[in-house]
């Protein structure tokens, strides 16, 4: 004699409605919550919460776009004494008109070494101390075209 079981999985077959009551009340995207991506901000949040914790509020801030000093130095064409103390060495020269070379602007950051002729349009006070200190001078270029 063969014993009759019922079989694991049956999946309500047989069922008109697999048990969600009418047909009405299974179709369609309100049965689910919304289309898509809808409801997430109420009735979805939890859902949401839980794939991507940090999804809702704000978090941290865009900088503003600032030029930064050395932007600020490349647009002006500034150079440092230390620079200035490299470029004479690499020239060879003991008198360097900065204008030729495509700088305007001559600062006080470092240290010179040799005692220079500089030829600049602007020179900044402690850069000319420093420069004559060394035993150089400073010849400041009038009504340039270029500045």
């Amino acid at each position: 004699m063969v014993v009759r079981r019922r079989k694991k999985v049956r999946k309500l077959r047989g069922s008109k409605t697999h048990g969600f009551g009418s047909k009405k009340k299974h179709r369609g995207k309100g049965s689910r919550g919304g289309k898509g991506f809808a409801g997430s901000k109420d009735h979805k949040r939890q859902m949401v919460l839980m794939q991507d914790p940090q999804h809702f509020g704000k978090i941290g801030f865009k900088r503003g776009m600032y030029p930064t000093i050395k932007r600020k130095r490349e647009r002006e064409k500034v150079i440092t004494l230390r620079e200035l103390d490299i470029l004479a060495s690499k020239l060879g020269k003991e008198e360097i008109n900065l204008l030729e070379l495509g700088y305007k602007k001559v600062i006080s950051s470092g240290t010179i070494t040799k005692p220079l002729k500089i030829k600049a349009i602007y020179v900044t006070e402690r850069a000319r101390e420093k420069i004559e200190a060394a035993g150089g001078s400073v010849e400041i270029i009038e009504n340039s075209k270029n500045w």
